[in-house]
């Protein structure tokens, strides 16, 4: 049974990563509406990442029976000034999980709950591929600066992106 301390903390997760799956599902309408297609494609497979992270955060409450209670997901920003800049505020946003999910880790060790532990393990690795996926798109985009065939490039690489629920 999971303690109130805890379950309270996973519920803010699950409100988290729904929230991270909405600001990609609006990070993928700014690239439609500019045309780059494979950066969309790119976030669509994001979205679904993120409500699939969701959803195994919700199915861990229940099986240690706790009680989901949903909250308002906020809005999130529509708006972006390149694809380097969401890009940037995406891994922003990566780093921004990455802290909360340590933070339910230290929890987990304080309340002395070696299955919740053992649980967010999996959510540390992922952190530190999604940040470091992100970064390198980051890193790219900076290179590639004003340059409208690089940008093509990368937009091309992007659309390739198959999201696989069996690989994550």
């Amino acid at each position: 049974m999971l303690k109130k301390k805890l379950q309270k903390a996973l519920n803010d997760q699950i409100n988290a990563e729904m929230y991270s799956s909405y600001l990609y599902l609006s990070m993928e309408s700014y690239f439609q509406s500019i045309s780059l297609g494979g950066f969309a494609n790119w976030m669509r497979g994001q979205v679904q990442e993120e409500l699939m992270h969701g959803m195994k955060f919700y199915d861990f409450v229940v099986e240690r029976g706790g009680r989901v209670t949903l909250d308002a997901i906020a809005k999130p920003e529509a708006e972006w000034k390149s694809p380097l800049d969401a890009f940037e505020a995406i891994l922003k946003h990566e780093q921004h999980v990455t802290s909360l999910v340590n933070d339910l880790v230290n929890l987990a060790i304080s309340e002395k709950d070696h299955a919740t532990n053992i649980f967010l393990q999996w959510f540390v690795s992922e952190q530190v591929e999604e940040e470091a996926t992100v970064g390198g798109i980051v890193d790219r985009l900076r290179l590639i600066k004003d340059n409208p065939s690089g940008l093509f490039m990368l937009d091309a690489e992007l659309s390739k992106r198959v999201f696989d629920p069996a690989g994550e």
